[in-house]
């Protein structure tokens, strides 16, 4: 057979040799790191038994060890702060494919869901339009986006790997990949219950029109109405587009452009924090007045680097991350604490008011986003907090002296190391 390439449905190549020679050897290795990490965790952990002589998933335990072994911090329930599209239904279609994080997989996720999507090149997400304001970051290629105004104004831009856009609910809008090799993007809806499959789709309106209504709505005959979609297109494959010069110009030109900037290119922004310990964005409404629902923090945290323990006054945190190994740990009241470890592709969740901090737990830059519904980002830093109160009071709180309570760092510093 050689090294033959299968395609796929969106012209993504692997060898099949090779995917199954060296995947069987990595896998096994993986899972014999995993039981030597658990059977470590066991020797060494809190309680005086933690074995788990019953049936055991491997794999699972290797990805998550403090849900194996928690840390003795832990305490009482705090429901589920973790989820992975991995794990998540994938609908596939010949143009792409698309699955989903919603309250129904993450459920105290009350106000935020996910979605992943990828498009090939040339395909589109259909026009179409949804009850909640779509957020989204390109996680991989570039893609070309539109959104129409109420005023007939339009919004036609290309967007790359970091980039953001915002679409306000009810906004018809559309999305399709461009070359090589089409996009990935991942989006944030300002509805817990949000479901992809819930939008309002342009094929399937046109099915449920009576004929005669659309040939005086559109001023077509009969012949050109019965070339319409029969059926959900969703999502499609399509010819590349034209430039995009030639595509503004193709809709009116400057007479029709939008005022308003949907797209904000974040790898263009200096970072809002930085230091040893990595690295914070912070995208709002203050820097990208679209965006009124949703507020993010784009977070690399250096090896060893910590999110400072903080919480959000102003809702719950929705997270997604990108790449690495990090580790949080939830405070919820009353005393009550959970532990989770994350990965590339994973969602995770902290309740509004929660205090949380964050871990790069590996050997190189973990990445993730912290996403509230919110028109902005806003948090406090317990470190802040107790240096702006007099020295006796947070003795008397913590039990420190004077010279310890002096070492607490005075600024907000968001990352740390």
């Amino acid at each position: 057979m050689g090294n033959t390439k299968d395609e796929g449905p969106f012209g993504l190549g692997w060898s099949r040799r090779n995917f199954l020679g060296a995947g069987s050897t990595v896998l096994a290795a993986a899972a014999l790191a995993g039981i030597s990490q658990t059977a470590q965790g066991q020797q060494k952990g809190n309680y005086p038994l933690v074995s788990d002589p019953g049936p055991s998933d491997v794999w699972q335990l290797a990805e998550n060890p403090s849900t194996d072994n928690p840390p003795r911090t832990d305490h009482g329930d705090l429901g589920s702060i973790w989820y992975s599209f991995n794990l998540a239904h994938k609908r596939v279609q010949h143009g792409g494919w698309t699955r989903q994080v919603t309250q129904r997989e993450l459920p105290l996720s009350k106000d935020v869901a996910g979605v992943n999507m990828r498009l090939g090149a040339g395909s589109f997400r259909e026009l179409h339009w949804h009850t909640a304001g779509e957020w989204a970051m390109m996680l991989y290629g570039t893609a070309r986006i539109t959104v129409l105004n109420p005023d007939g104004t339009v919004f036609i831009d290309d967007v790359g790997k970091d980039d953001l856009w915002f679409f306000p609910a009810g906004y018809p809008h559309s999305i399709q990949g461009l070359g090589p090799d089409g996009c990935e993007f991942l989006l944030v809806f300002d509805e817990g219950m949000f479901s992809e499959e819930d939008t309002f789709l342009l094929s399937e309106w046109v099915q449920r029109i009576p004929h005669d209504v659309m040939e005086k709505n559109f001023g077509l005959g009969a012949d050109a109405i019965a070339k319409l979609p029969t059926e959900q297109m969703f999502i499609f494959p399509a010819a590349l587009p034209r430039s995009l010069a030639e595509d503004k110009a193709a809709v009116g030109g400057p007479s029709v452009q939008s005022t308003v900037n949907y797209a904000f290119k974040m790898k263009d922004m200096a970072p809002t924090k930085a230091n040893a310990g990595g690295e914070v964005r912070i995208v709002d409404s203050r820097n990208f007045p679209p965006s009124t629902t949703i507020a993010a923090g784009f977070v690399t945290l250096k090896p060893g680097g910590l999110r400072e323990l903080h919480w959000h006054p102003n809702g719950s945190e929705w997270q997604y991350y990108i790449a690495g190994k990090g580790r949080m740990t939830v405070f919820g009241a009353p005393g009550r604490g959970r532990t989770q470890d994350f990965s590339a592709n994973d969602v995770g969740f902290v309740p509004s008011m929660s205090g949380h901090y964050i871990e790069n737990t590996g050997d190189a830059d973990l990445v993730f986003l912290e996403l509230i519904r919110s028109d902005k980002f806003v948090d406090f830093s317990l470190n802040n907090w107790l240096s702006h109160l007099p020295p006796e009071m947070v003795e008397a709180h913590l039990n420190l002296d004077q010279a310890e309570i002096s070492k607490i760092p005075t600024e907000k510093l968001v990352i740390m190391k």
